[in-house]
């Protein structure tokens, strides 16, 4: 049942702009909660009255993802502790969200802890868009809705694309995101580019192959995330050299960390779709192939659909998403 309280909306400093262009799309203010101490501990002042009103705090945990997270911890309890109804952590970026697993001894699945500091501290809710794995829901009790960019990625991409398209996909795992793609953009079909890893030798691999056929055709490349871009960089290498008319990618995520910025300059990349989830690194804002687009309007409508009890699948998600699982 609607909370005819009414809610609020919060932000810390990991992405004021988005929660801005969010806020405008619902037509409420949002307000900014994180002052810093002199030796840098942060401050959290919530300026309204929260008690039997939904709170939902819009804060990614990206870079410095550290401070990022412990600033939505703040606010989580800052809100908790205000009586407010339920409070939902909107979380367009999960930092840490690839370490799902414990993928040799002796180390943490910091997902899980993260997830559960998160749940621990007197979040509801959480809301991601395109979180590393799925599964990653199952580490907390707490309602988790994923959602996916595609939803906001589409009506773009259909107007650059309109046919000769091939999608493509960086690594194996990402397979069934690139079929989805093809899918919807009537691609003509879609590529897997892949390492052949050295049995014998612990961290190797031989070089990069191809599966699918790219010749003379506009290739997109599609993933979650752009980090060091040496992925990506790799992939549009091998495409282009298989006889790609053009080469192009899209990620929701785009951190463009370390020295990606300079390889995604000599990739010479026809395009780059990313989101807004996380702010744009400087070096990156000058790139004219760079193609950014709004999340805005869907954490704004999943905002509304969570505070009024409607279904976020049937509203946000489309029916095809549930057919290929997006699973990364």
């Amino acid at each position: 049942m609607p909370n005819s309280n009414g809610f609020v909306l919060l932000t810390g400093t990991a992405n004021v702009k988005l929660a801005q262009d969010v806020a405008k799309i619902i037509g409420k203010q949002v307000d900014e909660t994180v002052t810093v101490f002199a030796d840098g501990e942060k401050r959290i002042i919530i300026p309204e009255n929260l008690r039997k009103r939904d709170a939902f705090i819009i804060q990614p945990t990206c870079p410095p993802v550290d401070s990022s997270i412990m600033e939505l911890l703040l606010i989580i309890d800052a809100a908790k502790r205000s009586s407010a109804s339920e409070v939902s952590a909107i979380i367009p970026y999960f930092g840490y969200s690839r370490q799902d697993r414990k993928d040799r001894p002796r180390v943490p699945i910091s997902a899980s802890i993260i997830a559960r500091l998160i749940e621990y501290t007197g979040a509801d809710r959480i809301v991601t868009i395109d979180i590393h794995s799925e599964q990653e829901r199952g580490f907390v009790e707490i309602p988790w809705d994923n959602l996916y960019a595609s939803y906001s990625f589409l009506p773009v991409l259909k107007e650059h694309f309109k046919k000769n398209l091939v999608i493509a996909s960086p690594d194996k795992g990402g397979v069934l995101k690139a079929a989805f793609y093809a899918d919807l953009l009537g691609a003509d079909g879609i590529a897997i580019v892949y390492k052949e890893r050295n049995v014998e030798k612990a961290n190797e691999s031989k070089a990069l192959d191809l599966v699918g056929e790219v010749e003379d055709k506009d290739v997109l490349i599609v993933d979650d995330m752009i980090d060091t871009a040496g992925t990506l960089c790799e992939a549009a290498k091998l495409i282009k050299i298989k006889g790609a008319k053009s080469v192009s990618a899209a990620a929701t995520h785009g951190l463009f960390s370390g020295p990606a910025p300079k390889k995604i300059a000599e990739a010479n990349l026809n395009k780059i779709f990313i989101t807004d989830t996380v702010p744009l690194r400087d070096e990156m804002k000058n790139s004219s192939n760079l193609v950014i687009v709004s999340v805005a309007k869907l954490l704004a409508e999943a905002i509304e659909c969570i505070h009024s009890g409607n279904s976020i699948s049937e509203r946000l998600i489309p029916k095809a998403h549930r057919t290929y699982g997006e699973r990364r």
